[in-house]
């Protein structure tokens, strides 16, 4: 925050079975879940300028594992996590989806939540093929900005991928968003480890960080996200508060 962002996430990302195991999980997860909240909550409170607390909703089945979705089994720990964040966040943040389905599934268990909701995917790292720029699941940006316009989200992001694949997902959004008359901001926060393989678990292990993503190599991409159309910008794995002061002293 002292940084200059605008936007502070809650750290509950990990506060899963997959991450803390189902037994903790069942024990604390909605006490952990609403901690972190409480923490980010106080954080913007105490700033000098206005500061949101994104909730943050990961792919509670398994990062980067579309495969590993099980709707049944995600929907009661989705409900625990919604119930330990709301009192403390200003958005929902439902991050790191690799599939349509897994964004359909918080739509549908925030209800009639009214808070605004953010979906961020995640993307296959590889350059794009012919059918543009892919989730994880194999499923296309297009169609996944589509479902952002019919799940009513207030903004379509993409994170925690290599900063090379983010510049496509811009402009295949800024293009669907465009024809279907829709105003929603875009959105990138990379991260910046190497590129992972199809069996790669996010948070498995410990990642060296690219020696080229200094804080002036990110803002290089960032500057080329923001002439294509993304409006929100910011850092995932690996991005430091470094990074983001780079962020906000050219971009503002």
């Amino acid at each position: 925050m002292d940084a200059g962002a605008d936007v502070i996430t809650t750290n509950s990302y990990a506060v899963v079975p997959f991450h803390i195991g189902a037994e903790r999980f069942a024990a604390q997860g909605q006490t952990l879940a609403a901690e972190a909240g409480r923490q980010a909550r106080g954080v913007a409170d105490a700033a000098v300028r206005a500061v949101k607390v994104a909730g943050s909703l990961p792919p509670v089945c398994g990062s980067y594992r579309a495969d590993l979705f099980d709707p049944a089994e995600a929907r009661p720990i989705l409900e625990a996590l919604i119930a330990g964040l709301a009192p403390y966040v200003d958005h929902w943040q439902a991050e790191t989806l690799s599939a349509i389905e897994e964004a359909e599934l918080v739509r549908e268990v925030l209800g009639a939540e009214s808070k605004p909701l953010w979906l961020s995917f995640t993307l296959q790292d590889e350059p794009p093929g012919p059918a543009g720029p892919c989730l994880r699941s194999g499923q296309t940006v297009a169609e996944a900005t589509a479902a952002a316009i019919r799940l009513n989200a207030t903004a379509i992001l993409f994170n925690c991928s290599q900063p090379e694949v983010m510049g496509a997902a811009v402009e295949t959004a800024r293009r669907v968003l465009a024809a279907a008359g829709a105003g929603l901001p875009i959105g990138v926060y990379a991260n910046a480890f190497p590129p992972q393989g199809d069996e790669a678990e996010a948070n498995s292990t410990l990642h060296p960080i690219r020696a080229d993503l200094t804080p002036e190599g990110y803002l290089a991409f960032a500057r080329d996200w923001r002439a294509k159309g993304a409006g929100i910008i910011g850092g995932c794995c690996g991005i430091g508060p470094e990074h983001i002061a780079a962020l906000r002293a050219e971009l503002g």
